[in-house]
């Protein structure tokens, strides 16, 4: 019994096939274009945003008052400066060289910040972070790249009469004497040469499914009793999806909003390392400004006590003072001699911390340049309005826009991972055709013509009977987002505690300044009393060196809190996040430098 298509029949299935070629060139001239898979577009231009705005800290403009200068605030405590009767400025605080000057070098905070950001080696490894993110990104986006593939094999076969099988005639034609024989039949001694060939490419679908167009290519001699000589040659397409499982644009490129969540986090750490980097090296700068005062100090110190004892021989010459005072000014000498000393190896171990950070290749960590810090401290008083800082510090703060980063990648997991608890079920089509010739285009030629056209539609289904792995996995990734999310909890509080403390370290420091000033006065104006009572006879020069040493005490304190202050200026920027825009850094351009 023959069948043979309808002209419906025919018509629907030349339809079919055109849809069929029609969907092949959609996935080939662009489906990668049209099916979006970066991470949610408003997450990631508010990093792209975050990465690239100029920081701003605009101290003046936070203060809810005028910035009061150091001068003003010592009015309102009547603090005056008192000339003192020595040859040498105690309030003086310009830095005395240790060196000749020909091997200093004048080194302001900007010029140190620009030297970190190009030289620091942790930063230098850092930098290198966002080009390894990358890759990853790429290897993801490679699970969609379409492969071509090509096929060809080569047969020679040379075989003997064998025997086959026992079969029975079914004749086409009624009374033939074949029907219903009975027979066994030989395969006669052949020798056969054959070529098998097929190319074509494999699509991957953003849908989880596969597509393959392929062309194969079939040619056959036979040589012996009965010579044959054939070419077959084809076009075959087939489709593959999952309906449940695996389906679908969300499941199939949630691996790259992973990856690129990941790497978007990477960039937000290589900046902050920057900022850590620009911190160190703005403390290690004032931490080297105190080295300098120090010893300009005790310098300082150190040529008063020789000026007293050259006082107190000149007097015990005149017969004015005791012997004995000589040998006590000798002991102030020698006491300061020692603590100059260790002032100038004090500079030169803070000095050697701030060319560590620096990293300049024209300065050995033992150079005999001496740095000297130019950049005068900021010695304004802000009142700063806490609120406005909390709230730069939620929308500045790059550990909190990382933990939203994560926080977005745990739910694309959780989506994932939801999806490949659901049953499997894989539909499949094929499609193709096939034409025999004398020669290859022939065979070709056929293949078009739709005469022998062959399809095929299966369904396949897998379903676990407890499923307890996915289960598992899914219940662990909530977890991990609920620990997350009590995470970015204790962070935001965190970051709340680091803004007030930060705060309050800046209105302690700048009262410690106050106070300090304070002392310094009143500390010189009792040496100067001290002394001159030594003069009358009413005094000893232990009782001065004292006053003195406690004079030195006073203005290495002063120093201290200035240097302290400028440190938690440097706090309260880095705890808003805008440690850059208060210091007025280019991160980009620095880098590039």
């Amino acid at each position: 019994m023959s069948y043979s298509l309808a002209p419906v029949d025919l018509q629907f299935l030349r339809f079919f096939r055109c849809i069929a070629v029609s969907s092949v060139f959609f996935f080939l001239s662009g489906c990668a274009a049209y099916f979006d898979t970066s991470p949610k577009p408003e997450l990631s231009a508010k990093v792209v945003q975050r990465l690239k705005s100029e920081e701003k800290l605009p101290l003046a403009m936070l203060s809810k008052s005028t910035p009061q200068t150091l001068n003003a605030a010592l009015a309102e405590k009547d603090v005056r400066y008192k000339k003192l009767n020595l040859s040498l400025p105690l309030s003086n605080f310009s830095q005395t060289p240790a060196k000749p000057p020909e091997t200093n070098r004048q080194l302001s905070i900007a010029e140190a910040r620009a030297m970190g950001l190009s030289n620091n080696l942790d930063l230098k490894i850092a930098l290198i972070e966002p080009s390894i993110a990358a890759t990853y990104v790429s290897e993801e986006q490679a699970k969609f790249d379409d492969l071509i593939f090509a096929n060809v094999k080569y047969a020679n076969k040379d075989t003997p009469k064998l025997d086959s099988d026992v079969v029975s005639f079914t004749s086409v034609n009624e009374g033939s004497p074949l029907n219903n024989e009975v027979a066994k039949l030989n395969l006669l001694a052949q020798s056969t040469e054959q070529v098998d060939f097929e190319a074509g490419v494999i699509i991957p679908l953003r849908t989880g499914g596969k597509v393959t167009i392929s062309t194969p290519f079939n040619y056959k001699q036979t040589d012996l009793y009965v010579p044959s000589e054939q070419y077959l040659a084809g076009m075959r397409f087939s489709i593959s999806q999952p309906l449940l499982r695996s389906a679908g644009i969300d499941a199939n490129v949630a691996s790259i909003r992973i990856v690129r969540y990941q790497q978007n986090i990477v960039d937000l750490k290589t900046r902050l390392q920057s900022i850590r980097v620009l911190a160190a090296i703005d403390k290690a700068y004032w931490a080297l400004y105190v080295a300098w005062e120090e010893l300009d100090i005790q310098h300082q110190q150190y040529k008063i006590a020789e000026q007293n004892l050259a006082m107190v021989q000149r007097r015990v010459k005149e017969g004015l003072t005791a012997a004995i005072e000589i040998n006590r000014a000798k002991m102030g000498v020698a006491e300061r001699m020692a603590s100059l000393i260790i002032a100038k190896t004090k500079l030169k171990v803070t000095q050697r911390k701030l060319m560590l950070l620096l990293n300049d290749d024209q300065y050995d960590l033992d150079t005999p340049i001496v740095f000297n810090t130019t950049t005068p401290p900021t010695l304004l008083n802000f009142n700063f309005e806490r609120s406005a800082l909390v709230e730069k510090a939620m929308s500045g703060r790059l550990e909190l826009l990382e933990m939203e980063l994560k926080l977005a990648a745990d739910a694309t997991k959780i989506d994932y991972l939801e999806n490949q608890t659901l049953p499997l079920f894989m539909l499949d089509y094929s499609y193709g055709t096939q034409g025999r010739g004398d020669g290859l285009g022939g065979a070709y030629a056929n293949s078009f013509d739709g005469q022998y056209d062959n399809w095929s539609v299966g369904l396949k289904m897998e379903i676990p009977l407890t499923n307890e792995l996915r289960r598992s996995r899914l219940s662990r990734a909530v977890q991990q987002r609920l620990q997350r999310l009590t995470t970015r909890e204790l962070k935001i509080l965190t970051v709340r505690r680091e803004i007030y403390d930060a705060l309050d370290q800046v209105a302690q420091n700048w009262q410690l300044i106050i106070a300090n000033r304070q002392s310094v006065v009143l500390a010189g104006i009792n040496y100067t009393a001290e002394l001159k009572q030594f003069n009358e006879g009413l005094r000893t020069m232990t009782e001065v060196l004292m006053a003195l040493t406690k004079l030195a005490k006073t203005q290495i304190k002063e120093v201290k809190a200035i240097a302290n202050y400028q440190v938690a200026l440097i706090d309260l920027a880095y705890a808003t996040g805008t440690l850059l825009g208060y210091g007025r850094v280019d991160l980009a351009q620095s880098v590039e430098e």
